[in-house]
């Protein structure tokens, strides 16, 4: 499989202003929902005599599973346009859409804000922008929707752009590059053909815009990192860890460090649909074999890198964090569970260096006494056992996390540094 050619896309914004609508209009004007799903639509549509409803019921029936709990079939959330097989990293909610965002694989390169024009920038609007910013996105493409519901005027079109350029200077993301395409998701105005809709606009539609999408870079040009799943014993081979390659490439024959553990050894085989490669590239699902390594030396949550380039294990890391929900406030001292990669390790939050401005990205107050739901903030961390995680400037597939308490996700952040003992 080509990784080049695959995108995780982040569909942002507030609730109410059209996303599931827009993700249902990609998957249906990209032929993703299945040929019979469209059809027992139509059926439906025409005996209530809503004859060219189809899209709607499509929309509906997303909807009523989503309310309902059903998670929707993952073959629903991806589409394929001439350039990108995507995955929709779908923030249905704000709390699923952080975790989603931050617990690996479904890490988001690209994402598309949708704005609607008859209500401008919201107080989720803003969250989201900021969280896309310190989660590491770089490019946004900004769905101003519901065009229908304005009549398609030029003059509120503008009124939007210049209301969210300014919410995107403000957490300094470039606008330069940035494109605002008129859209209805409902109607289909400019998402997959040009709407006669709005003769003023001549920029791109919505899928020539994700076409145009700089490709991710493939991370293989990084030092090797394999978070560990589990560990098996196999039969005739051994001991047998099993995980993804985040960066870099693992091959047969080369010696590995697992941290914290601090073990190694040579790399026996490797192995990927149970069958044996030569070697694995980032994405890769592998089950591999090391010269000398037993079943208790490593653990879920170990790292697998070079010998000669091992993970890092911090005493302590300082990190950006934003928090999303906490039901008081936290102070120094505060210990909930990190989740980074496959690693879930309980760790104390030692100081608050600086509270941030989630607007300005700007340091708003040095040591506070407390930071609260909603703020943003550089904090000191200390692991109470080994963790092994990375600068996320410098490897941030290991660099973010998210931070959980009374079963929920109380904060999301990414690894400034870290102080290796």
């Amino acid at each position: 499989m080509s990784d080049e050619q695959h995108q995780n896309l982040a569909i942002i914004g507030h609730v109410d202003h059209g996303k599931s609508t827009l993700v249902g209009r990609l998957l249906y004007e990209t032929g993703s929902v299945p040929e019979h799903v469209i059809e027992q639509h139509k059926e439906e549509a025409e005996e209530k005599g809503k004859g060219g409803f189809e899209f709607a019921y499509v929309m509906d029936n997303l909807a009523e599973e989503r309310e309902r709990g059903v998670t929707i079939d993952i073959a629903h959330q991806e589409f394929s346009t001439d350039a990108y097989d995507f995955t929709i990293v779908d923030c249905p909610g704000h709390r699923d859409f952080v975790k989603n965002m931050i617990t690996g694989a479904s890490q988001a390169d690209n994402a598309v804000l949708v704005v609607a024009a008859d209500d401008g920038v919201a107080p989720q609007t803003q969250e989201h922008v900021f969280l896309a910013r310190t989660l590491g996105i770089n490019e946004l493409i900004i769905g101003i929707n519901k065009m229908d519901l304005v009549d398609y005027e030029e003059a509120k079109y503008k009124e939007v752009v210049e209301e969210v350029k300014q919410l995107l200077k403000q957490v300094q993301f470039n606008t330069d590059d940035a494109e605002f395409i008129p859209i209805s998701a409902f109607e289909g105005d400019n998402i997959a053909e040009e709407s006669e809709n709005t003769p003023w606009y001549d920029g791109n539609i919505l899928l020539d815009a994700l076409n145009s999408l700089e490709p991710p870079e493939s991370p293989t040009d990084a030092p090797l990192r394999l978070p560990i799943q589990d560990v098996y014993t196999i039969s005739g081979i051994g001991t047998v860890p099993v995980g993804r390659v985040e960066t870099g490439i693992l091959n047969t024959g080369d010696n590995v460090s697992f941290q914290p553990s601090d073990v190694g050894g040579e790399v026996k085989t490797v192995e990927m649909h149970h069958e044996e490669v030569p070697k694995a590239e980032p994405g890769d699902n592998v089950g591999f074999n090391v010269r000398g390594i037993g079943k208790d030396d490593i653990r879920r949550g170990d790292v697998c890198g070079p010998a000669d380039d091992p993970p890092s294990v911090a005493e302590t890391f300082q990190a950006q964090i934003v928090v999303m929900q906490h039901p008081s406030v936290i102070t120094d001292g505060y210990t909930p569970v990190f989740h980074a990669h496959t690693a879930q390790v309980a760790c104390t939050i030692e100081s608050i260096d600086k509270k941030m401005d989630p607007a300005s990205g700007e340091v708003a107050e040095e040591n506070p006494d407390f930071i609260q739901s909603g703020d943003a903030a550089v904090v000191t961390v200390r692991p109470q056992k080994p963790l092994s995680i990375e600068p996320s400037s410098e490897i941030p597939e290991l660099g973010s996390f998210a931070v959980r308490d009374m079963g929920q996700t109380i904060a999301a952040g990414k690894v400034l540094s870290v102080n290796e003992n």
